[in-house]
């Protein structure tokens, strides 16, 4: 699996950037963002292999629903999957390819999200994984419970947040 390439360059801008959903055929290049991303930000919270990720993203994301893609040209550079449960919004996966990070991908996809979802909108993220509680507290995500872990197949603190 080769490490993908840059888009572009630095005055890539996010008017370039189209929404859609994901369809089935869309199930490698997103395990392309899942799998880079996690890699990159995630290294101490991945206990499944890559074909165990890949599988996952072909049998239960995409089929799962609620699945739409942030697209340039013709990569897929970031990935935003919804749900809702008992009147509560969830956003269960946000990833953007760790070469698109900082080009406004994730504003555009948690946007995109928030303006389907009931509120409140709910999401789990890694207590170590700064840069992206950073990223939903600035959109007015409070944490609502801090976990040690043992809840989650990482084993890795987590917090919850929540948009009222």
């Amino acid at each position: 699996m080769a490490r993908p390439r840059a888009l572009g360059d630095h005055r890539f801008v996010t008017a370039t950037i189209s929404l859609r959903p994901a369809i089935d055929a869309d199930a490698s290049g997103v395990f392309e963002v899942l799998f880079w991303s996690r890699k990159e930000f995630l290294p101490y919270a991945s206990p499944r292999t890559s074909d165990d990720i890949r599988e996952w993203t072909r049998t239960v994301l995409i089929p799962g629903g609620g699945v739409d893609l942030a697209i340039t040209g013709d990569e897929i550079v970031g990935v935003v999957a919804t749900a809702r449960n008992d009147g509560i919004g969830w956003i269960t996966q946000l990833y953007v390819r760790p070469s698109c990070i900082g080009r406004g991908i994730g504003t555009l996809l948690i946007s995109h999200a928030l303006a389907s979802l009931p509120r409140p909108v709910r999401l789990w993220c890694f207590q170590r994984n700064t840069r992206a509680r950073r990223f939903y507290e600035r959109r007015g995500f409070e944490p609502i419970r801090f976990t040690d872990g043992t809840g989650n197949e990482e084993r890795c603190p987590d917090v919850l947040y929540e948009l009222s």
